[in-house]
């Protein structure tokens, strides 16, 4: 059965965005979450632009193939206009996770209403056998409540932002991880953890 993982840039502090995120603002005053995607001269082999670090390119690539579909929140798809109508992985179909309609849902996307069970079940259904990639905090933290998440990877950035959208969201219970992976980098360090079960 494919696996359900989340892979998120994150300040020290634990933010994913800065302060003031949203449609044509993306991360607010906290660009530099991403700087690490365009550190280096190793071009992407999954996602076209990207010239990374040899090791984060190592890194990233690996787990940008391992993805067959995405279910993002609402609230990643509208900080990041929706998309553009399409996906976040130039080769996987987006499921977008909200509890009230969006709008301009495209025919690419699919709307869940219905819940995170829902959107994971209609998500490795499409995946063909890959895994599905979570994005956004709020998606994150109702799949480990869920207990449908297997790993947590996260891209920490060498900063401190003093406030934006946390990461991490309150959990009726604590998820133990074991660490997998760390893999230091140009301008961040790639931690990769099992949930542990």
């Amino acid at each position: 059965m494919s696996k359900v993982f989340s892979a998120h840039a994150v300040s020290v502090d634990g933010y994913i965005t800065g302060r003031d995120p949203g449609a044509g603002r993306g991360l607010g005053d906290a660009p530099m979450l991403f700087d690490w995607y365009f550190a280096g001269d190793t071009p992407s082999q999954v996602f076209d632009g990207f010239t990374l670090s040899a090791p984060s390119a190592r890194v990233f690539d690996t787990h940008a193939g391992r993805v067959g579909a995405v279910v993002a929140g609402r609230n990643t798809y509208e900080d990041s206009d929706h998309f553009g109508g399409g996906s976040p992985h130039p080769r996987a179909p987006l499921f977008v996770l909200s509890h009230r309609p969006a709008p301009q849902i495209s025919k690419t996307q699919t709307l869940v209403t219905t819940g995170i069970e829902d959107a994971i079940a209609a998500a490795r259904e499409a995946a063909g056998g890959k895994d599905v990639g979570l994005m956004g905090g709020g998606v994150l933290a109702s799949a480990l409540a869920a207990d449908l998440v297997d790993e947590v990877i996260l891209h920490q950035v060498p900063v401190l932002l003093g406030g934006g959208r946390s990461f991490f969201r309150e959990l009726p219970k604590h998820v133990h991880l074991r660490l997998l992976e760390a893999v230091p980098a140009p301008g961040v360090t790639h931690l990769r953890y099992e949930v542990a079960r």
